[in-house]
């Protein structure tokens, strides 16, 4: 499939989508942009910067959700135009949809808005490549159901993100078979490696995060076999205002991203034997 500028698809060598989750500043975004770009560019993996302009779905109404959409819009332009990287955020039911498209190359819907028909529909019919994320609570095979309600808009450029599953209290686990399951569909997929390992609700008002966890899922998706790795990113995980616990610092991006193309060629070179045992 072509996606923006390049081909994806798992007989390609993966994409990266990764930013830090939400805009703080027009500086931080500036600086992290710069860094990631410098990093693919060094290491060939095509690039998309990604960064909310705001959160909406928070643990409770004094966690930082951003700088508002204008002000949002505004540094996500300033990025595509300094930094020269498309970039990508996330939407929500009442976002002015056009508003965000004009600006940004391609969107995101949430995971808990995944059976939200009318809104993945109307994010799809922008005309611009979405990144819909499964569902915590729903099956791989489930998001059949959703890609074509995507494909009735007329838009193709979808790609699917799984962010892991439900499992118990505050708690994710990722199925890497679901990862597999999910390729019937046909359309790219990529593995949330950073929200992969958050712990919803966990600090109460917060969310908390195994940041060491991260690597570990994010090898074995490799492994696997994905088109594409979301990881969000800072230099400062510890101070950053939303998800920081499981955030990677963005000096530690190089070595992870290296690994995981040694792993993904592999994976690519050898096939996936999976196909022909399937009964």
């Amino acid at each position: 499939m072509k996606l923006l500028n390049f081909e994806v698809g798992i007989d390609q060598p993966f994409f990266l989508i990764s930013g830090p989750c939400v805009i703080e500043s027009e500086a931080l975004a500036l600086e992290t942009a710069q860094t990631l770009k410098e990093l693919t560019d060094e290491l060939g993996i095509n690039f998309i910067y990604k960064s909310s302009y705001d959160k909406a779905n928070r643990s409770s109404t004094s966690s930082f959700r951003g700088l508002g959409i204008e002000e949002g819009l505004r540094i996500l332009q300033k990025v595509k135009d300094e930094i020269g990287v498309p970039v990508l955020t996330d939407v929500h039911e009442d976002t002015p949809l056009d508003e965000v498209a004009d600006v940004v190359d391609m969107m995101q819907t949430p995971a808990f808005l995944v059976r939200q028909t009318n809104f993945i529909q109307n994010v799809c019919k922008q005309g611009i490549p979405v990144n819909i994320k499964k569902g915590q609570f729903q099956a791989p095979w489930d998001m059949q159901n959703v890609v074509d309600k995507a494909f009735e808009t007329g838009n193709q450029q979808i790609t699917i993100c799984d962010r892991g599953t439900s499992f118990g209290y505050n708690t994710l686990v990722s199925d890497m078979r679901g990862l597999s399951t999910m390729r019937s569909t046909g359309q790219p997929i990529v593995f949330d490696a950073t929200h992969s390992v958050q712990q919803p609700g966990g600090n109460g008002l917060t969310s908390g995060g195994q940041r060491e966890m991260v690597p570990v899922l994010a090898r074995a998706a490799a492994a696997v076999g994905v088109s594409g790795f979301f990881m969000e990113t800072h230099p400062n995980p510890e101070i950053a205002l939303s998800d920081g616990p499981n955030m990677i610092p963005i000096h530690k991006m190089r070595e992870m991203l290296k690994t995981l193309q040694d792993i993904d060629n592999i994976t690519k070179q050898n096939g996936f034997l999976e196909d022909d045992l399937i009964l």
